[in-house]
């Protein structure tokens, strides 16, 4: 397919949507991708791998990221749904998979390649892929190894959805596994075993007890979370379990590190065999850079905090101050009811090119 980048963007979303770039199938759409920005000649474009990356070289005073990932979540297994492929219109609402997340974003990305070749700050375009899946495939992971020359800015943007308003940082994420150990036995006979599930009882309960706090960082407030997430034990029906594991996620404010996090589990579940299994720091706000200022004032809208995890953690770990904006609600993402509406597309694209123009 080839994409025109000058269309209007609320159709180049669509276009995006059709091609279907479920992660580890980003190939087709990064190939469009690369085709319609190669040509471009105020840009200067490289690939490594399903991931592109384009830039302008000005010698403004001023380096922008605005970055965005290609991959969507599989589609729908509701038959007939119409967060699906391809996608479709009802008025000036577009349904289909990746219409929050995050074609439309990605699509306001590219009309701006496209139409700002005399932008009034250097900008680096990355399209990456392996967004939905484990960090370890990230493409914007790999760039970071690969090509750290290219990922230099004063700030960055992460165009995921958040209703057109700036969300600041985001919260970090880490993952446990509380164990308890218990001895086996037939069922008939439990007297001679030790339930593993029913001692995991008191880690539930410290759980289900807690409260999360509401941690205020450079003026934002974030809110936490800490949950069970999982849990899984025992072998058949009539034996009495000799292990249970309880998975637990912690979503944490970004005044924390990775290690902080797991001293404050710990520290609840103190008496049970504890171990994090995963861990992602969180980013704080990023609206003290001199860049935050002028782009909040060209959104016009109150800051918010991010609560999700998101690859802004990725910029800020490069030492880059970076928030998320970008069109659609956060909360039809994934799901089977996905949509966006036009006009909030081209909303974005308007304050990002009055802010960059």
């Amino acid at each position: 397919m080839v994409l025109d980048l000058f269309q209007d963007v609320a159709t180049l979303t669509a276009q995006l949507m059709d091609i279907e770039s479920v992660s580890g199938n980003e190939g087709p759409l990064a190939d469009a991708v690369e085709a319609a920005l190669r040509p471009l000649g105020h840009l200067e474009v490289l690939r490594n791998g399903d991931a592109i990356m384009a830039r302008t070289a000005l010698g403004r005073a001023e380096r922008v990221i605005l970055a965005g990932h290609l991959d969507t979540v599989p589609l729908p297994g509701t038959p007939g749904s119409r967060g699906t492929v391809p996608s479709s219109w009802d008025g000036g609402v577009l349904y289909g998979r990746g219409a929050t997340d995050m074609k439309g974003g990605v699509a306001v990305q590219l009309a701006l390649a496209a139409t700002l070749t005399e932008p009034t700050k250097d900008i680096t375009f990355v399209f990456y892929d392996h967004e939905e899946v484990e960090a370890s495939k990230s493409g914007l992971g790999r760039l970071v190894r690969e090509h750290a020359d290219w990922l230099g800015a004063d700030f960055g943007i992460l165009l995921e959805p958040t209703n057109g308003t700036v969300e600041g940082g985001c919260n970090g994420t880490s993952r446990f596994h509380a164990t308890t150990r218990g001895k086996a036995a037939h069922s008939a006979r439990a007297w001679m075993g030790e339930n593993a599930i029913h001692a995991a009882a008191p880690i539930l309960e410290r759980l289900a007890a807690y409260e999360p706090a509401t941690v205020t960082v450079d003026g934002l407030d974030y809110r936490e979370s800490l949950n069970a997430v999982k849990i899984h034990g025992g072998t058949a029906g009539n034996v009495i379990p000799d292990a249970c594991v309880v998975e637990i996620n912690y979503r944490f404010a970004p005044d924390k590190t990775p290690d902080d996090a797991e001293a404050h589990v710990r520290a609840l579940l103190a008496g049970f065999d504890v171990v994090r299994t995963d861990a992602a720091a969180g980013a704080r706000p990023g609206l003290n850079a001199p860049a935050a200022a002028s782009f909040v004032a060209a959104v016009g809208a109150e800051p918010k905090p991010k609560y999700g995890w998101t690859d802004v953690a990725r910029l800020s770990e490069l030492g880059i101050p970076a928030v998320n904006f970008g069109p659609g609600d956060a909360l039809l993402a994934h799901t089977d009811n996905e949509h966006v509406a036009a006009e909030d597309i081209r909303t974005c694209l308007a304050a990002l090119t009055r802010w960059l123009g």
